[in-house]
């Protein structure tokens, strides 16, 4: 059967004599290894040329891949020498499916693809939003209160609903904004009038976005309590409340930019402040940033779909500086949102998308791969027959070359301008 079933055989009988624990754990790595070989080779199937229509074995990640993995689960696959299970199956004539799966600990992870190496980076991404199945978990009676509902709520079905970041955030104005003002008070007993007076005292004091952001976390609360059937009616039916008017990002003038590309270069905030500002990558898709090839590659947080999306942003002279090594490192989303009020108190973390936004505009990028940079939907019939070549992409991207000429002709200190902006 060739050279790896030697090499099985050889790895076998070495851990037949092995007796340390680390030597076990080790040999049953190479063995593991081994093993996947011979099946991709198809060397188990009796030296004919029939394809087996599936195949299993354990898989092993390499120290890049581990590193990519959420804390939790890095010392498993890297200290516990830990495997996953990959199943290969036939999906067609000639063609494959690999499937991932993790079964320990209470968890059970999977994704699959056609390639084996997306499969390994969707696996990667599915470790990211883990949660261990409870057994045996005791069956709970659902809390008719406000303050123990609300938290029932998040944590069994908003937080399947958003994403990571969107959940922290939501949380957070439960905890300052609502949990305060209903407290233990039975949901049945929450008027339309309490309701309204929570809504008007966040707008008195001029925070309407948090007045919306209140309004539709109630709203989430209030029809789940209707589905639980604890209440008949939303108290919210007959609130008067108007969305206060939303303004958008408001992008840097070159000087502005300039400004704050000198203030974090060589600080652990550079590498996460060029992404936004040179790949245009949304606060919460910073983390998700890798490297391949001429491309930045990064998880598109706006897509609806159940499955992963990807996007794409070439590596442009103005951001290969701040990106030479993996794997990237970032502040937190709190301490980059302060960084950048900080050196430009009329600016905030959002500005960075769409200052790089508008650079796509004023340098004449192609509409259709400015909207793929930023990872912008084209549109049920766009997505479907649009498929942009890496080719197109890069050609487009050459355009932002005027973008770093005309960054380099702002003079140095210049004033920035202290006009105030609004909420």
């Amino acid at each position: 059967m060739g050279k790896l079933s030697d090499d099985l055989t050889f790895i076998a009988t070495r851990l037949m004599l092995a007796v340390d624990k680390s030597e076990i754990l080790k040999i049953t790595n190479e063995l593991s290894d081994c093993i996947g070989q011979l099946i991709e080779k198809e060397q188990f199937y009796n030296g004919t040329s029939q394809k087996k229509e599936t195949a299993a074995w354990f898989l092993k990640f390499t120290e890049k891949e581990i590193s990519k993995m959420p804390k939790s689960f890095k010392k498993e696959f890297r200290t516990d020498g830990c495997t996953a299970r990959i199943t290969k199956r036939r999906s067609g004539k000639n063609t494959f499916i690999y499937e991932i799966r993790y079964r320990r600990n209470g968890y059970n992870v999977s994704a699959s693809s056609k390639d084996l190496a997306e499969a390994k980076k969707k696996f990667i991404e599915a470790l990211k939003t883990a949660q261990p199945v409870q057994k045996n978990a005791p069956t709970l009676s659902t809390p008719k209160n406000f303050a123990a509902f609300a938290k029932y709520y998040f944590e069994t079905f908003r937080r399947r609903k958003v994403a990571t970041l969107t959940f922290k955030l939501d949380t957070a104005r439960l905890k300052k904004n609502i949990l305060p003002y209903f407290g233990e008070i039975p949901i049945e007993d929450i008027t339309p009038i309490a309701c309204q007076k929570l809504l008007d005292s966040i707008l008195a004091e001029g925070h309407g976005k948090t007045a919306d952001e209140v309004y539709s976390l109630l709203n989430g609360i209030f029809k789940s309590a209707i589905a639980h059937g604890i209440i008949e009616r939303n108290p919210l039916a007959i609130v008067l409340h108007t969305p206060h008017e939303r303004q958008n990002g408001k992008a840097l003038t070159l000087a502005e930019e300039k400004t704050l590309i000198e203030t974090v270069t060589r600080t652990r905030y550079a590498t996460a402040i060029a992404l936004a500002l040179y790949a245009g990558l949304r606060p919460n898709e910073i983390p998700t940033a890798q490297i391949e090839g001429p491309f930045i590659v990064a998880v598109n947080s706006k897509r609806k779909t159940k499955r992963i999306e990807y996007k794409k942003i070439p590596i442009t002279p103005m951001l290969r500086p701040f990106i030479t090594e993996e794997p990237f490192t970032f502040p937190s989303y709190n301490r980059l949102r302060l960084k950048i009020g900080e050196i430009l108190p009329n600016h905030k973390l959002y500005d960075l998308r769409t200052t790089f936004y508008t650079r796509c505009k004023e340098y004449d990028v192609a509409d259709a791969a400015r909207d793929e940079f930023v990872g912008h939907s084209l549109g049920a019939l766009g997505n479907a027959y649009t498929d942009l070549s890496d080719e197109y992409l890069l050609k487009e991207a050459e355009k932002l070359a005027a973008w770093e000429i005309s960054l380099k002709n702002v003079p140095q200190n210049v004033p920035q301008n202290d006009e105030k902006t609004s909420d």
